[in-house]
């Protein structure tokens, strides 16, 4: 039996390597999937409001979209339908909400953006996919 060679510990730089790129999603191919968005004014829902399957918040709106979709698309988004978030103050806090392993829902926050960014700032470019977004997945919103 050959004994392993000792190597040294890689440098500190090669250490830490970028993740790999996001898919490229083709917006014309690539059917979108139904997200369901659920906003609040204030702060966001609570794992009780979404225990009961089909009694679920009535601050419901229906997006569809692509995974790749950033959270400045879905602050966009938002703004078209929710009046408080076009304030130029506003800011939305954005939260997953997903059942765990028992069945009961978790609330994740995920990111943050101002209702009116240039893109660069907070959060605005993370995608659904890069944030670990799974479909069947609820986004809960809160307009701050």
């Amino acid at each position: 039996m050959a004994a392993r060679a000792h190597l040294p510990p890689a440098p500190q730089h090669q250490q830490h390597r970028l993740p790999p790129p996001l898919p490229i999603v083709d917006r014309e191919k690539t059917c979108p999937l139904l997200l369901r968005v659920f906003t609040k004014i204030g702060g966001h829902h609570t794992m009780d409001d979404f225990a009961v399957r089909g009694k679920e918040p009535k601050d419901e709106v229906q997006i569809y979209t692509w995974k790749d979709a950033t959270l400045r698309e879905l602050t966009d988004l938002v703004k078209e339908v929710a009046p408080a978030a076009r304030r130029r103050d506003a800011k939305l806090s954005f939260a997953f909400v997903y059942p765990d392993k028992k069945g009961r829902f978790v609330i994740k926050p995920v990111g943050m953006t101002q209702s009116y960014g240039s893109g660069r700032k907070l959060d605005d470019s993370k995608a659904l996919v890069e944030l670990q977004f799974e479909i069947g997945d609820y986004l809960d919103v809160a307009i701050l």
